[in-house]
């Protein structure tokens, strides 16, 4: 079934003065020992007042550059992979110093999280885009393809110019390699070839997302202009603690001195402790819900339309071509996190060109995010991983969808809390069918099967072990309701289970 159209309404949202003021009423009912660590930090309050397309590549057509890339992907594959860590910037920092600090020749926009990272870069890629600045943007996980992680000017670097990269580089990680107790890891080298390739373009700003946490990750040897936090959630517990307290601590090791950070809403003790690190680096903090926020939000035919609350003041009228209230919030940040670049809300209080914002968040895609890649039945993914995730997947789809019937098909991790995932769906998902994904860190079917039998029931689950027959059972469930019935199939679990979807349903 299609999206919803959208309201003819005349007048469905209240007056976007009274919703900021409702906004900021509702975000002070917080912990008021809060307060104590707001009186110690700037605020940004202002006193007055692109890409385009889904940008997933495919395997390259030229045989010999298949092959060379091929080559690239299993020599990165021999290192150790992104969950085996040593938590250290040792390495990394020691490359850059021979490379001659590449990541040093432009300004940077860092962004860490949980969740909505890489949504939010993308974003923000679109706005600096919009406004002829030539960008590069380094995120991960890729969906299909590792030369997305690395885009130039909005678009994924060729696979050419990928392997030139690494070529470039490689001599050099040979000598680190040498030197260190432990190799350059696979994100470390992919790291090292991002921050090479924008300073080749080279590009006038860098966007770049962590890999895990902050303080440690190896994205961290650069030092953001403008530090963004994305909502805080329990995920990688293993590694970076097993409170939003403690998962903060590691991610606001982002924020440097004299930066501006740009906070989404935060649960208070992850809140607490952003804070306290940006009055101990004098950072200026900007805080959705305060400084700037979502005024309101229609949803529409393709995504929705929202008026924004900027440092600066309000953008009405933005359409966004992304499903769900988390793409909103996602939005709010990105507009904050530019609108901090270029200096508006320190002193500066004016908007940014509402047309050139608005045609830059209409040019948005974040391929693998509440994806449509199918009709007749509708097939949407969303990689969506962990508990929060999947409350804000769930919450998007009953809204944007007007599924009568959803079947749900979920590949996750081993290493993921699948019972809390799981639960988040339990609501929407009329059947669930489990499956895996081809990565080592796949949970096995039959774990979790028994997992889900716990949560829907067993006449609500079936085992298909293939992610290609899971999704034939799925699609078969849900043509049984007839061609018109509205019912639809959900792919979710993990950015590998939706990247392969997305091959083997004959996306790019």
């Amino acid at each position: 079934m299609s999206e919803r159209p959208q309201n003819d309404d005349p007048d469905p949202t209240p007056d976007p003065a009274d919703a900021f003021e409702e906004m900021v009423e509702a975000e002070t009912e917080r912990d008021p020992d809060l307060a104590v660590i707001e009186a110690g930090s700037r605020t940004l309050r202002a006193q007055a007042g692109p890409p385009q397309g889904e940008q997933v590549p495919a395997r390259p057509a030229d045989p010999e550059v298949d092959r060379a890339l091929r080559a690239v992907e299993e020599e990165l594959g021999g290192r150790w992979g992104e969950t085996q860590l040593d938590p250290s910037t040792a390495r990394i920092a020691a490359l850059m110093d021979i490379l001659g600090s590449p990541q040093r020749a432009y300004p940077s926009i860092h962004i860490t999280g949980t969740n909505g990272k890489t949504s939010t870069a993308r974003m923000i890629e679109a706005l600096f885009g919009a406004f002829e600045l030539r960008t590069g943007r380094y995120t991960s996980p890729h969906v299909q393809s590792v030369t997305e992680r690395i885009s130039l000017d909005g678009s994924p670097v060729s696979a050419e110019r990928f392997i030139e990269t690494y070529r470039d580089i490689a001599p050099y990680v040979e000598m680190v390699d040498a030197q260190q107790e432990h190799r350059l890891s696979f994100f470390e080298v992919l790291t090292a070839m991002a921050f090479a390739a924008f300073a080749d373009a080279p590009v006038d700003v860098a966007v770049v997302e962590v890999g895990m946490g902050g303080t440690w990750d190896a994205t961290n040897v650069i030092d953001g202009d403008v530090a963004v936090i994305t909502p805080i959630s329990l995920d990688h517990t293993d590694r970076l603690g097993e409170t939003p307290e403690q998962i903060a601590g590691e991610k606001s090791g982002i924020i440097k001195k004299d930066a501006t950070v740009v906070l989404a809403q935060q649960p208070v003790d992850a809140a607490s402790v952003m804070l306290k690190r940006a009055v101990e680096v004098d950072a200026t903090v900007a805080r959705e819900g305060m400084e700037f926020g979502v005024l309101s939000r229609e949803v529409a035919v393709g995504g929705q339309m929202l008026t924004l609350r900027g440092l600066g003041g309000e953008y009405p009228e933005v359409f966004l071509p992304l499903h769900g209230a988390h793409q909103a919030h996602n939005a709010a940040v990105a507009l904050a996190a530019v609108e901090a670049f270029f200096g508006i809300g320190a002193g500066h209080a004016r908007t940014l060109d509402i047309d050139t914002i608005r045609a830059a968040f209409a040019a948005v895609s974040s391929p693998g995010r509440m994806e449509v890649v199918r009709r007749s039945p509708t097939v949407v993914l969303d990689a969506a991983h962990n508990p929060g995730g999947a409350r804000a997947a769930a919450e998007a789809v009953s809204e944007a969808f007007g599924f009568s019937r959803l079947i749900g098909v979920v590949g996750a991790s081993d290493d993921k809390d699948v019972r809390g995932f799981l639960e988040a769906f339990e609501p929407i998902f009329a059947e669930v069918v489990v499956t895996r994904n081809s990565s080592q860190r796949a949970m096995d079917p039959d774990e979790l099967a028994a997992v889900a039998v716990e949560v829907f029931g067993a006449e609500r689950v079936q085992v298909e072990p293939r992610l290609d027959d899971a999704l034939e059972a799925a699609i078969t469930l849900a043509e049984e309701e007839g061609e018109f019935s509205g019912a639809g199939v959900l792919v979710t679990g993990s950015v590998i289970t939706v990247g392969e979807a997305r091959l083997l349903l004959g996306r790019n």
